[in-house]
């Protein structure tokens, strides 16, 4: 197993040392334009890319063909990711012919996985630099020696899964919202997920970092910050012995200012009553730090037995338990989930068994899957794999089922008086702005833009599938 290290002052001095010496070398006035493909995590570290392209002079652009460097974050959790962000980078082959001092680099998941570091080799020789998830943090002396040394690098792993602090981050100005990672990587290694192979294994921030970045973000003015990790529930910083994420969460609602925490993602067999207990404790409030009223629980299926094949280390029984201690302990919660459909072996019977937990929970919204075969990991290799044509029609169905219950659950919102946070003008109507509430619905309504920013109460005339229409009461 590798080993977990907070990179030294002098390691980080040494990468400002590189952003120094690129600013000179190409005397600043350049353009990044930076792809991101997947989860937060990488939306995350693509905002971590960008902080530190700026500090080597680089003013972001939304066109590629202006570019003087580009950097593609790559997904790996499905191939249809992959093959986009490989068809996309593709397309840069172009921009390198107009512009043959274009720099082009690739980062994030994909790229930590041998059979596509040689494809890339191979196949895409105009790509500059590859550098894994473990070691973005060493852009400013790829970027350095990519254009001193004249030669294509391929940087993808190291011994250790480090944690870099105090590198710049740039976030988009304006924002009500973000991002803060509070650990890294993953030791789970479900059978199905490339996750722990591409990202490494946990590591924990401190806490004081963790509390010092939310605390210069609410002075900001950010109203909603989402804590990211792999499995947030197994949060451990090294040396702080029963000390976790429940207490992490416990830290930040006693900072001060106005802000609504929410987190993902969250894993069964990880989480805790006293975890419960501190969401229960601590609603959002005027002038208070609290936590969002929703919880993302990944079920991915309704079946034990294909919970054990999937390594996921939790029964039905102990899933419904901690939805029905939240339910009880946070009437007002939305749960959310993640399902796989299509994984080797799933019978019918099984398949069933699913549809009957969504049945039962009645979850507020579920990100659905077919099973994709990822290279390398167990469930590929397994006997029984699902037909594609099958695969698609169990995931319809399942679709309709939770589609149902979907609206079911927003026509329950009609006629009540909601808090929401005003985010921006529609993207459907530009007549209208839009809002999101505590349990993370949207909700459309007519109002000035100088609402934007700010908490409101609104009365819920009309719901739909997955948004709710409403009229403006009063600023919070």
């Amino acid at each position: 197993m590798k080993k977990s290290v907070i990179l030294s002052k002098e390691e980080i001095s040494k990468q400002y040392k590189f952003m120094s010496d690129v600013k000179s070398i190409t005397g600043g006035n350049k353009k990044v334009y930076i792809q991101t493909f997947g989860c937060q995590q990488n939306e995350a570290d693509s905002e971590r890319l960008l902080g530190m392209a700026e500090q080597m002079g680089y003013e972001k652009t939304a066109d590629p063909k202006q570019a003087d460097l580009i950097l593609v974050n790559t997904c790996a959790v499905r191939e249809h990711a992959e093959l986009k962000a490989l068809s996309i980078t593709g397309g840069f082959k172009h921009c390198k012919e107009a512009n043959p001092e274009l720099i082009i680099g690739v980062c994030g998941c994909m790229v930590s996985q041998e059979h596509r570091i040689n494809d890339i080799k191979k196949r895409y020789p105009y790509i500059n630099f590859l550098l894994g998830t473990t070691l973005i943090h060493r852009l400013p002396e790829t970027l350095y020696e990519t254009l001193t040394q004249k030669k294509r690098i391929f940087r993808i792993d190291s011994d250790a899964c480090v944690i870099a602090e105090d590198l710049p981050v740039k976030r988009e100005p304006g924002k009500a919202d973000a991002w803060v990672s509070v650990m890294y990587g993953c030791n789970n290694f479900c059978s199905y997920c490339i996750v722990p192979y591409v990202r490494g294994r946990e590591r924990s921030r401190e806490p004081e970092a963790v509390l010092s970045e939310i605390k210069a973000l609410i002075k900001d003015g950010v109203k909603v910050i989402t804590l990211l990790g792999q499995n947030v529930n197994s949060y451990s910083p090294a040396g702080r012995e029963n000390y976790g994420f429940a207490d992490l969460l416990s830290d930040i609602c006693r900072l001060d200012g106005e802000a609504v925490i929410s987190f993902m993602t969250s894993h069964p067999k990880d989480a805790t009553e006293r975890l419960i207990d501190v969401i229960a404790e601590n609603p959002p409030k005027k002038n208070k730090v609290g936590i969002a009223r929703r919880f993302h629980l990944p079920l991915q299926s309704g079946s034990d037995r294909i919970l054990k094949a999937m390594n996921r280390h939790y029964d039905i029984e102990r899933y419904l338990y901690l939805v029905d201690y939240m339910k009880k302990k946070i009437p007002d919660i939305a749960i959310t989930s993640d399902i796989i459909v299509g994984f080797p072996t799933e019978t019918e019977e099984e398949f069933l068994e699913t549809l009957e937990i969504l049945k039962r929970v009645r979850f507020d919204n579920v990100y659905s899957f077919i099973y994709s075969r990822r290279n390398g990991t167990p469930a590929a290799e397994m006997d029984g794999q699902i037909p594609e044509d099958i695969k698609g029609e169990r995931l319809r169905r399942l679709l309709d089922v939770q589609t149902a219950i979907g609206k079911e659950k927003y026509l329950d919102s009609v006629g009540k008086t909601v808090r929401a946070l005003v985010e921006d003008v529609s993207k459907t109507d530009g007549a209208r702005l839009t809002a999101r509430t505590e349990t993370n619905r949207l909700i459309h309504f007519e109002g000035d833009a100088s609402l934007i920013g700010d908490y409101a109460y609104f009365y819920v005339e009309k719901a739909e599938a997955h948004e709710l229409f409403g009229r403006f009461i009063k600023k919070d």
